[in-house]
């Protein structure tokens, strides 16, 4: 990685914060269940910059979510480490499904992203569930009815924000500009660039 392609995905990781930072105070739904768009500068670095970029942005990214939702919520240390690596796992794999079927070269690659961004929600969302279902309850003695329901609201958040956020992406990997820009901080193959 060149220095280019760090000082960008610093500056997603550091997005992805405010973003949690702006969603959570504005958008509270439950006592420890809010809005969460910092998902968009991981996703942003997954598909223009590929997983490693995607997964190192998703673990900036869920540092503050970790912090609201860990030791100052009721996740304790283990918030801490797990919700950065869910969000590095959505990362990832939004990065290597991107690369793996090539979208970048296809036609209609703005349409095909928007199944692809919601599938790439898939192993952080298992993760979710072993986290609510396993972890705490392990560490913490979590009763499972508590964490089903909590599971279950939070799960229903995060696949309504990850519906938005397919459709967004799908705009800005169709918007030329938006796209021109994001490629200055990547030397490999760019998106809207036949190769």
């Amino acid at each position: 990685m060149d220095s280019k392609t760090i000082a960008f995905i610093t500056m997603m990781g550091a997005l992805g914060n405010v973003l949690f930072l702006i969603s959570y105070y504005l958008g509270p739904i439950a006592k420890g269940v809010a809005l969460d768009f910092s998902l968009i500068p991981t996703f942003i670095s997954a598909l223009y910059g590929g997983p490693i970029a995607g997964f190192v942005t998703g673990l900036f990214a869920g540092v503050l979510p970790g912090i609201f939702f860990g030791p100052l919520g009721s996740g304790s240390w283990l918030g801490l480490i797990a919700l950065p690596v869910g969000k590095s796992l959505t990362g990832l794999t939004a990065g290597l499904f991107y690369k793996g079927l090539d979208i970048n070269s296809r036609n209609h690659r703005s349409i095909l992203t928007i199944p692809l961004v919601l599938v790439s929600y898939v192993p952080e969302c298992l993760f979710t569930v072993a986290y609510f279902l396993g972890l705490l309850p392990y560490f913490f003695g979590l009763p499972y009815f508590i964490g089903m329901s909590i599971l279950v609201s939070v799960l229903l958040k995060a696949w309504a924000e990850i519906i938005f956020m397919s459709f967004l992406m799908g705009a800005l990997i169709g918007n030329q500009g938006f796209s021109n820009f994001v490629n200055n901080f990547f030397t490999h193959p760019k998106i809207g660039q036949k190769l």
